[in-house]
């Protein structure tokens, strides 16, 4: 099979991983790939993950079997459908599908209307309006854009002071914090659950626990996520029979019954208080750093669940799992998800990895033939152990001989689980 991956960030590296493991792949490609991708696939980087033409003329050129669509940005931005309408299988959601990400609004109305577990929300265009409901509600509240942010769009406000400046902070986030949505508070622990579905039938994978702050014990500004452990002990079986029948059933149900066939992955950010799940948000795609810690432990053939996925054929065979448990550290520049500096030199991956850690590439790039910082998030870190506690102290030596100037890092991850 001829495979085309979309996107390069830490979530596809993780996914060109563990797609290169598949006897059924043939040639591989990324666009536009990474440092760490280009050791799995063939990297084009003079095609814009943006510019669906360009990518349905490379993967007919390339005589390509299955495109997999890695962020969510293609996704809202239709690719899915433009490679659909070319006669080309990918693996991903449509873009009216993309929307439950793409869409805070259409995600909360769909949960409310098929009654999916969810925080109570209200929705303003107008900033004046979403403020005297905030003063009638109080905090703590939430104030989320409509739109896409790059996991950023969401505030959590513990004060009134707090809650009203975040209206005006929405205005940053450009288009999509046109429309904002404000939500009730929920307390508990959270969790991310991602499936695989075909539109029909479901594949839970094992639930994971991200860690969105970014600063120890989740202090600071939201981030794209600083880290992550899967398997997540606050699912228990229960919980996660919960969570099949209560949430990621009804909602493929609630698109279909929509007339929208939802295949792909479909992420379920949720909180769980007193043993019930609620939905805090969906995301349509692959979550990061949550894959970095899922993928690892998963013994299927990942190329194969997501041909099965894009051809409406997922069968309803058990996943396989490894006993292990699995910690991903996210190395930051100094300054993120704010201003950062770039193109800082990496040292001592290679000493990670003698030691047992798989790196997965975030935000790095070659310069002049040196490994250089790029973004925000600059590597992932992930081990694997037979206990989380080994996991989480082999991960933590690992990343203490990595290095790059104002690297920053959260020492507590999977530190609740621990306790």
């Amino acid at each position: 099979m001829n495979v085309l991956l979309i996107g390069g960030g830490g979530r596809e590296h993780a996914l060109a991983w563990k797609i290169s493991q598949s006897p059924q792949l043939e040639k591989f490609f990324a666009v536009p790939g990474s440092p760490g991708i280009k050791n799995f696939a063939e990297c084009v980087e003079n095609i814009s993950i943006g510019d669906n033409a360009a990518l349905v003329n490379f993967a007919k050129e390339k005589n390509i079997d299955l495109v997999i669509v890695g962020p969510e940005a293609p996704l809202v931005n239709g690719l899915t459908d433009s490679l659909n309408a070319a006669g080309i299988k990918s693996f991903g959601p449509t873009k009216i599908a993309a929307q439950i990400e793409g869409s805070k609004i259409f995600a909360k109305r769909l949960m409310k209307k098929y009654k999916i577990p969810t925080a109570d929300f209200e929705v303003f265009e107008n900033l004046d309006d979403a403020k005297n409901y905030i003063r009638r509600k109080g905090a703590p509240i939430v104030i989320k854009a409509d739109g896409l942010a790059a996991g950023k769009g969401v505030i959590v406000a513990q004060n009134l002071d707090e809650a009203l400046n975040a209206v005006d902070e929405m205005k940053n986030f450009g288009a999509a914090g046109n429309k904002i949505v404000v939500e009730e508070f929920m307390d508990g622990e959270e969790a991310s659950v991602l499936a695989l579905t075909d539109g029909e039938k479901i594949l839970p994978l094992i639930a994971a626990q991200d860690h969105k702050r970014v600063d120890d014990g989740d202090e600071g500004l939201n981030t794209g996520g600083m880290g992550a452990y899967a398997p997540a002990p606050l699912v228990d079986s229960k919980i996660s029979a919960q969570i099949e029948e209560k949430i990621l059933k009804p909602t493929i149900a609630a698109l279909k019954a929509e007339g929208i066939i939802y295949r792909g992955c479909l992420y379920a950010g949720l909180m769980i208080q007193n043993g019930e799940p609620k939905v805090v948000e969906f995301n349509c795609r692959f979550g990061d750093p949550e894959t970095q810690v899922v993928l690892p432990l998963l013994e299927n053939d990942l190329l194969e669940l997501m041909n099965a996925c894009a051809e409406g054929n997922l069968s309803a065979e058990k996943l396989s799992w490894s006993k292990n448990s699995a910690v991903c550290v996210i190395l930051a520049s100094g300054g993120y998800p704010k201003s950062y500096k770039k193109n800082l030199p990496i040292d001592g991956i290679t000493k990670a990895k003698s030691l047992g850690a798989m790196i997965f590439h975030a935000g790095t790039k070659f310069s002049a033939g040196e490994l250089v910082t790029s973004g925000g998030r600059v590597l992932g870190v992930t081990t694997t152990a037979p206990t989380l506690r080994e996991a989480v102290d082999k991960v933590y030596r690992c990343v203490e001989v990595i290095h790059f100037d104002n690297m920053h890092y959260r020492r507590d991850i999977a530190a609740r689980a621990l306790k």
